[in-house]
C-alpha cells in the first residue's frame, strides 16, 4: 500500500485533502493517508466526511515528530509557508521519499538539486496555481508555437486570486482566499521583467503607482502589477528571444490605488517593531508612521495632505478599515503590518457562503508566415463556497493529480529539484484539471507587427 502524507491542512488544502482521500475510501487507489497539521480543528474540520481518515497534530518545528511521519511516507505533498518546506524537503532527502510542493523554488531548496537528483528522487516545486498551473499552461503555448512559428516577441502571464462578482460586497473588492499574510507581504521584495527588451526593476514603494490595467475575458477590466523576477522564467521557459516578458498579479483596479496608500503611510511594514514601541492605539501609530506635526489638523486630514491624496474613492476605502480613531492597537502586533494584517483578516474575510474567483490569462505575441499574431488564453474559476474554494481548487487538485500520477507510475518523473514545465507532466495534468472545470480558452489574432 502506498502511504502519502499531506502537510498542511489550511485554506488552500480543501481540494488536495478531499481527492485523496475520495480516492482511498472508494479504493481506486491503494494509498494509506495521514494529514498533518499544527491546528487540531482544522484537521478535524477537513476529515468529517472521512471517518477512516487519519490525521496527526504536528508541530513542524520538532524533528521527532516531523520525521516520523516522513520516514513512514513514500510520498510528500506540502501545502506549509514557504519557508517551512526546507524542513520537509531535508527529511524527504535523508529518507529518499519524493516531495511536491505549491511554493516557488526558494535558495535553500534550489541548491539540493545535484543531490536529490543523485539520489533518484523528484522534489516538484511550484505545483499549484501561480505558480503551478501558469507553467504548464504557458509550456504548453510555447511547445506548439514552436511547431509551427519563429521565436516569442511578448509574453505576460497574469494571475490573480480575487473574489467572485456575487460575493463583491466591500469597497476593496478583495477577500482573503489564501494565507493573508503572503497577500501582505506580496511585492515585498519588488520585480523585475522585460519590456522593449530593456530590463526593468520596480521596488515595492512603486509596485501599485498608477498600475495599467488589461480586459480579461468573461471578467472585465482588472490592473495589474508585475510578480517577482520574471526574467528568471525566461531561461525555465527557454524563451531567450522574447523583446516583452511579464508575470504579473491580477487585482481590481481600486485595490492598487488603496494598497499603494497604505503603503505610503508605512502600514503594511512587518519589519519595523521600533514604529510600534510605546504605543496603545491606532492615531498614535498613525502620527508616529506619518510624522504628524501640524495640530491644528486631525490626523486623517494631515495624512491626505502628507500622501498628496485627492481621490475620494481611494479615502473611502482607507477609512472603510476604522484605522482613524482611537480604536486600541492589537496587543500582540510587534510590526505595523501585522496590526494593519488584525484588522484585515477581520474585514477581508471569507464568509461560509462567499464564493471566490481565480483568473488567469496569457497573451502571447509571435510571428508565423510572415504576420504577426496574438494568442491570448484565458481561465476563470468560481469557487462553491469559503472552504472549496477556487484557490484551494486550482492550488490542490494540480498536486493531487501529480500524486496519483506518479504513484500509479503513469509518469516518468524528473529527478532533482524542478518545476512543472516538460510535456510528461503538464499534458497529463492539464488533460485531468479540465474534468475539473479548469480550462483555457484560447484566441488568436493577427496584429501589427
Amino acid at each position: 500500500m502506498i502511504s502519502i502524507l499531506i502537510v498542511g491542512a489550511g485554506k488552500s488544502s480543501s481540494y488536495l485533502i478531499k481527492y485523496a482521500l475520495e480516492k482511498t475510501e472508494q479504493k481506486q487507489a491503494p494509498w494509506h493517508v495521514v494529514i498533518a497539521d499544527s491546528n487540531e480543528q482544522a484537521l478535524k474540520e477537513k476529515v468529517t466526511d472521512y471517518p477512516k481518515a487519519e490525521i496527526a497534530v504536528l508541530d513542524i518545528n520538532n524533528d521527532a515528530q516531523r520525521q516520523k511521519l516522513v520516514k513512514k511516507a513514500d510520498l510528500v505533498l506540502s501545502l506549509m509557508p514557504p519557508n517551512l518546506h526546507i524542513l520537509l524537503a531535508k527529511d524527504c532527502l535523508e529518507f529518499k521519499k519524493n516531495l511536491i510542493t505549491s511554493s516557488y523554488v526558494s535558495p535553500e531548496m534550489r541548491a539540493m538539486h545535484q543531490a536529490v537528483k543523485d539520489a533518484g528522487l523528484m522534489f516538484m516545486c511550484e505545483m499549484g496555481l501561480d505558480p503551478g498551473i501558469d507553467h504548464m499552461s504557458a509550456s504548453m503555448i510555447f511547445d506548439g508555437i514552436g511547431k509551427v512559428a519563429s521565436d516569442i516577441h511578448t509574453f505576460h502571464s497574469y494571475c490573480g486570486g480575487l473574489i467572485a462578482p456575487s460575493s463583491d460586497n466591500n469597497p476593496w473588492h478583495y477577500k482573503f482566499s489564501w494565507n493573508p499574510l503572503n497577500v501582505l507581504n506580496a511585492g515585498k521584495d519588488g520585480a523585475h521583467y522585460l519590456s522593449k527588451s530593456e530590463k526593468i526593476f520596480l521596488p515595492y514603494a512603486s509596485l501599485f503607482e498608477n498600475n495599467n490595467t488589461i480586459n480579461c475575458e468573461g471578467v472585465g477590466n482588472l490592473a495589474y502589477y508585475p510578480n517577482r523576477d520574471s526574467l528568471s522564467y525566461m531561461d525555465l521557459y527557454n524563451q531567450h528571444n522574447a523583446k516583452n516578458f511579464m508575470r504579473a498579479t491580477l487585482r481590481h483596479p481600486s485595490f492598487c490605488k488603496g494598497w499603494d496608500a497604505l503603503i505610503k503611510m508605512g502600514l503594511t511594514d512587518t519589519s519595523n517593531k521600533i514604529a510600534m514601541d510605546g504605543l496603545a492605539t491606532w492615531t498614535d501609530l498613525l502620527k508616529k508612521l506619518l510624522g504628524y506635526t501640524d495640530t491644528n489638523k486631525g490626523i486623517k486630514e494631515f495624512a491626505w495632505e502628507q500622501l498628496k491624496l485627492k481621490d475620494e474613492e481611494t479615502k473611502s476605502m482607507v477609512e472603510w478599515l476604522g484605522i482613524f480613531g482611537n480604536n486600541a492597537l492589537p496587543t500582540n502586533a510587534t510590526t505595523p503590518g501585522l496590526a494593519l494584517l488584525g484588522i484585515l483578516a477581520d474585514k477581508w474575510k471569507l464568509a461560509p457562503e462567499d464564493k471566490d474567483m481565480v483568473v488567469m490569462q496569457h497573451e502571447v505575441t509571435y510571428k508565423h508566415r510572415n504576420f504577426c499574431n496574438k494568442l491570448t488564453s484565458a481561465m476563470v474559476v468560481i469557487g462553491e463556497d469559503a472552504t472549496y474554494s477556487a484557490m484551494a481548487k486550482t492550488v490542490g487538485l494540480p498536486i493531487a493529480i501529480l500524486a496519483e500520477l506518479m504513484v500509479s507510475k503513469k509518469v516518468d518523473y524528473p529527478k532533482g529539484v524542478t518545476i512543472p514545465t516538460m510535456a510528461e507532466i503538464y499534458r497529463p495534468v492539464l488533460a485531468r484539471l479540465e474534468r475539473y472545470g479548469i480550462n483555457f480558452t484560447e484566441t488568436i489574432e493577427t496584429i501589427e507587427a
